[in-house]
């Protein structure tokens, strides 16, 4: 994402928040803003008050974050980069406080469970607050020795508290996936590298359309990392999907495959064509796992 130049991007939560994290990760040098909501977080980003925004898609604790897999199709934003941030939860209390002093820990309820073995162990009291980096400004407003919140160390750096345990999360796989959103498309060349291209679509109404729409990339070897359903409007019947798959639209086994896709489907858009995270090469199911498989595609 180097050649990405963003002055200012929003994200949702409060200063010290993952995304806020994940954010100064990537763009060390842009005014990084925070949003009440991820409805916010569109607006600006579409009204041109931002340039780009940081946006958690999916937790591989938690699964998809619902709200974005609503708010994306009906916007008028593209993806153009994807940011793997691996959660790190740190004990933070007020100056001066040990861990023999706390009693209560307060923070989202994801991050309680999160840190369930760490919070049994010492037998420390837990209390769901709205978010992680509000816990901390919480606690660092309070000044009480006695009270203790779990969020980032930014979260600990912004308000000045002392960490006492770091890293207390259960599963050390915890990593959130962020995508970022621009009000313009930028592919990146075909030549340039590993690239991931999201689109939405939504299936003719006929016998077996999802699997004729989709045996184009078995058959075309395209590997679709990420399908997700659903329901549009409140009914039971209108179906919407969202994909991601490996390669770039201009690679000709993936030009094939969207177009098999697309004769199938009542609704086709791409959403985003942007450069593969190196996260996914040192996730990757090893190689000798994948050929014993008929098919990489869905």
């Amino acid at each position: 994402m180097n050649d990405i130049k963003a002055r200012r991007i929003v994200f949702q939560g409060e200063p010290g928040a993952n995304s806020h994290l994940a954010c100064r990760e990537v763009f060390p040098e842009a005014e990084a803003v925070p949003l009440a909501t991820f409805e916010d977080c569109f607006q600006a980003i579409e009204s041109g008050e931002a340039d780009l925004g940081m946006i958690p898609i999916e937790n591989s604790v938690a699964g998809r974050v619902a709200d974005i897999h609503h708010l994306l199709p009906a916007s008028s934003l593209s993806i153009i980069g994807e940011h793997f941030l691996p959660v790190r939860h740190q004990l933070l209390a007020v100056k001066g406080a040990s861990l023999d002093d706390i009693a209560v820990v307060q923070s989202h309820v994801m991050a309680l469970g999160q840190c369930r073995k760490f919070l049994r162990e010492h037998g420390l009291k837990a209390e769901i607050a709205a978010d992680t980096a509000g816990s901390a400004r919480h606690v660092a407003e309070l000044g009480e020795p006695r009270r203790a919140a779990i969020a980032t160390s930014l979260a600990g750096e912004i308000y000045g508290l002392d960490t006492l345990a770091r890293d207390i999360e259960d599963e050390a796989h915890n990593t959130t996936r962020f995508i970022m959103l621009s009000r313009e498309p930028r592919r990146p060349a075909v030549e340039a590298g590993p690239a991931v291209t999201s689109f939405i679509f939504r299936v003719r109404n006929v016998p077996a359309a999802l699997y004729k729409a989709l045996g184009g990339f078995a058959t075309n070897g395209v590997n679709m990392t990420k399908l997700e359903s659903y329901q549009l409007g409140g009914t039971f019947f209108a179906t919407q999907f969202y994909a991601d798959v490996e390669g770039h639209p201009d690679d000709h086994s993936l030009a094939l495959a969207l177009e098999e896709l697309e004769f199938f489907s009542a609704e086709f858009r791409i959403v985003g064509v942007y450069p593969a995270h190196p996260f996914r090469v040192t996730q990757a199911e090893p190689a000798e796992n994948r050929d014993l498989r008929p098919s990489r595609g869905v």
